[in-house]
């Protein structure tokens, strides 16, 4: 019997997971994939949003002010790239400037530091290859950037070494209500919890409408971007945002932590919530609109394109609660963006309302902070080669994009929720995330996962279920 069992774990189900881990509770992580950040949480913008255009009174509004607040203290324990680079909201044309000044006030009105409208010169005095169109902007000093997947890895990786039990491949088929504890079936088998978190992402509907009769519904709203190489990561400094619309905070234009640039998202109602497929008509959308806002944008550089998923809700706001009619289910619905951002504070709010019933005694063991992954790029020569006189793996260079070495590749293996998948690798490496998208360092990789985990090549995946990389053998003594 568990205390507490998280469906999910994105984001959000891995920062309640490390918020619960605080406290003398038996936790357990449920995740459909084979991995952490593979849903929802693996594919946005990567962007701390300030708060500005979040409708104040909103949940949206109140965490996503205390997320951010509470981004760069986070980075630093679970030691993970931040960097409050602040954001430009651009006007491009006088007509819309009293919209320009509504967005401000509302801004304040959430409590979001630092606002204020800026000239056409004081813009280019910021970001050079901003749009000639641009007439204005709103600066955002606190806005930032961080990455998705060492956010949720950070977040994961510490529960897990405060106690939070993570069980992959394990979709929740149904939940049931007895007495005063849940039982939830998964395609692996049954698990018994006093307390439910539904963290499901695009799926936090069907998880809901599982057990309660007040059913809900998400609409998947799909984003397309393109990714371009380092070489342009410099064309912008801040993250550039377009006036927001119905649909979201429109197309923007934004380096990575990782010194990229990106560019997107489009937003898309789907009715196929596993719909990340890209399409030339979103592209080609992005690739007009964004102009809007930076010219001259280095589109030979694009390294990729992919697609994420969104989980809206109709009401356009977070549902965070315990269901109405189902006493001990706690519901995080509709979380879109601002959630990357917000998931921070979303944690210490659920904790919250399972602390007031549970009522559990904090750790006095509790261990806050977490050491990532060693990066041999970010060393100097002489700690490189201290590291590679200890270990000569760190000396052997897997991917030679992102200068990644077999040592890294098998730390990424042998830490806690270690990776197990092409994917698994590339998200706490970046080895296959530089210029040839895996194309050199793939097979390479494939090798290691096989010694390393004692597996068959047969058996290697892209990102776990039937994403196999190696059908059959072309010669017999192999």
């Amino acid at each position: 019997m568990y205390d507490v069992t998280i469906i999910g774990a994105g984001v959000v189900g891995s920062a309640v997971a490390r918020e619960l881990s605080r406290y003398q509770l038996n936790l357990c992580v449920l995740e459909k994939d084979e991995d952490v950040c593979s849903g929802t949480s693996k594919a946005n913008s990567g962007i701390v949003h300030s708060g500005v255009d979040a409708k104040p009174g909103t949940l949206k509004a109140a965490l996503n002010l205390s997320g951010s607040r509470m981004m760069e203290a986070l980075a630093l324990e679970l030691d993970i790239p931040y960097r409050k680079n602040g954001s430009l909201i651009v006007c491009t044309n006088k007509e819309a400037l009293p919209q320009l000044e509504a967005l401000l006030e509302r801004g304040r009105n959430n409590g979001v530091e630092g606002l204020k409208i800026i000239s056409r010169e004081e813009v280019i005095s910021m970001e050079p290859n901003i749009a000639d169109g641009v007439v204005a902007a709103i600066f955002a000093p606190t806005g930032g950037i961080i990455c998705p997947f060492e956010l949720t890895l950070g977040l994961a990786e510490n529960a897990a070494i405060n106690g939070a039990e993570f069980e992959f491949n394990s979709r929740v088929t149904n939940i049931q209500k007895e007495n005063d504890y849940f039982i939830i079936t998964t395609d692996k088998g049954a698990i018994k919890s006093r307390m439910v978190v539904n963290a499901a992402g695009v799926y936090a509907d069907e998880v809901h409408n599982m057990v309660s009769h007040e059913k809900v519904k998400l609409q998947a709203r799909r984003g397309n971007y393109f990714l371009l190489d380092k070489s342009a990561g410099s064309h912008t400094n801040k993250t550039i945002f377009q006036l927001p619309d119905k649909m979201g905070k429109g197309v923007l234009v934004t380096p990575t932590v990782h010194g990229n640039l990106m560019i997107g998202p489009t937003a898309v109602d789907i009715d196929d919530k596993e719909g990340t497929n890209t399409s030339r008509e979103e592209l080609d959308y992005i690739v007009g609109r964004s102009t809007l806002g930076i010219k001259d944008i280095p589109l030979r550089q694009v390294i990729t394109s992919f697609a994420g998923l969104r989980a809206h809700e109709a009401g356009d706001d977070f549902i965070i609660q315990e269901a109405k009619d189902v006493k001990g289910l706690i519901d995080t619905i509709g979380i879109d963006s601002p959630g990357l951002t917000a998931a921070p504070a979303i944690g210490v709010m659920v904790t919250k309302m399972i602390c007031d019933v549970l009522k559990p005694a904090e750790k006095t063991d509790f261990i806050p902070g977490r050491k990532g992954i060693t990066r041999l790029f970010e060393l100097s020569f002489e700690k490189r080669k201290e590291l590679i006189d200890n270990d000569a793996t760190y000396g052997n260079i897997i991917c030679r994009c992102e200068t990644v070495s077999e040592g890294e590749i098998r730390e990424a293996i042998h830490r806690p929720l270690g990776a197990k998948s092409l994917d698994g690798i590339k998200r706490r490496t970046r080895a296959g995330m530089g210029r040839c998208q895996s194309g050199f360092c793939a097979p390479r990789v494939m090798e290691i996962l096989k010694r390393e985990l004692g597996m068959s090549m047969l058996d290697i995946t892209k990102c776990g279920g039937d994403s196999k990389l190696v059908f059959n053998y072309n010669k017999d003594n192999l």
